[in-house]
């Protein structure tokens, strides 16, 4: 089975290059599954319904996110009534939507997909993300042996302590969160791939996403405000992975960057 895992998007220049590359990216590279996140897919930050079924149409299969996905209010009724987005699993049980889901693939191959979210750097401080993403296989386990994991954390260290505690229980370990890619794509010794951030999919002339100008003042000053999406040098940045179905374990492999055309 062969699964694109996406980067952060980011805003309107993010969802553009989905939208425009990703049904060639399917066929090009005979895909069965998308998963991305879209905690920053709206303006920057949060998640819309009609911003979720842009994507989906556009091919994603799956959405993960992270502690910005309650940026806009309704994402709090969208994460309770779609399956196929998913919060951090170590969110308290009351807050809305779930940590875990399984998709079903068009060809009819099922997915299992873990969202969870690191405690160095981060806010708000939540539960332990080994023992939630436990507590998630224990239940995914029942229903397929394909299962991805991905980590929206700062701390690379934090990542890559993740990625060996759980070599060899999930399919594949994805990083979200910082937005900058990086190039250490491995498959652990029992055979678990793993890459510690797959980097955004957005405006890479950004200061992670925004405007150079206006974040250069922020630090300048220590002033915060309102900082816009940046716009030039769009490049989405995925993970190929080629799963075995039987075993859950990945075969191959492939760090992906596409440009948007301008």
């Amino acid at each position: 089975m062969k699964i694109l895992l996406i980067g952060d998007i980011v805003g309107k220049p993010g969802r553009k290059i989905v939208q425009e590359k990703l049904i060639a990216l399917r066929e090009q590279h005979q895909l069965d599954c998308v998963i991305a996140n879209c905690e920053n897919a709206s303006h920057g930050a949060g998640i819309t319904t009609a911003i979720a079924d842009d994507l989906f149409r556009a091919g994603v299969d799956g959405l993960t996110s992270g502690n910005h996905v309650w940026r806009n209010k309704e994402a709090h009724e969208l994460l309770d009534r779609d399956f196929r987005i998913i919060r951090p699993a170590n969110y308290p049980d009351e807050v809305s939507g779930k940590g875990a889901t399984v998709i079903e693939t068009l060809n009819g191959k099922k997915v299992g997909i873990i969202n969870v979210m690191g405690r160095v750097f981060m806010q708000p401080v939540l539960d332990c993300p080994f023992r939630a993403v436990e507590r998630e296989l224990e239940v995914l386990k029942k229903e397929t042996s394909v299962i991805i994991l991905d980590i929206h954390a700062e701390a690379t260290s934090e990542k890559v302590a993740l990625g060996w505690y759980f070599d060899g229980k999930v399919s594949c370990i994805f990083g979200t969160h910082t937005h900058i890619p990086t190039a250490d794509e491995r498959i652990l010794p029992k055979g678990t791939g793993y890459l510690t951030d797959v980097g955004m999919t957005g405006p890479y002339d950004s200061v992670i996403g925004r405007e150079v100008p206006q974040i250069m003042q922020k630090f300048l000053t220590g002033i915060g405000g309102h900082s816009d999406v940046a716009v030039g040098n769009v490049q989405l940045r995925g993970l190929i992975v080629d799963v075995d179905e039987t075993t859950g374990k990945t075969l191959k492999i492939e760090r992906i960057t596409e440009t948007l055309d301008v």
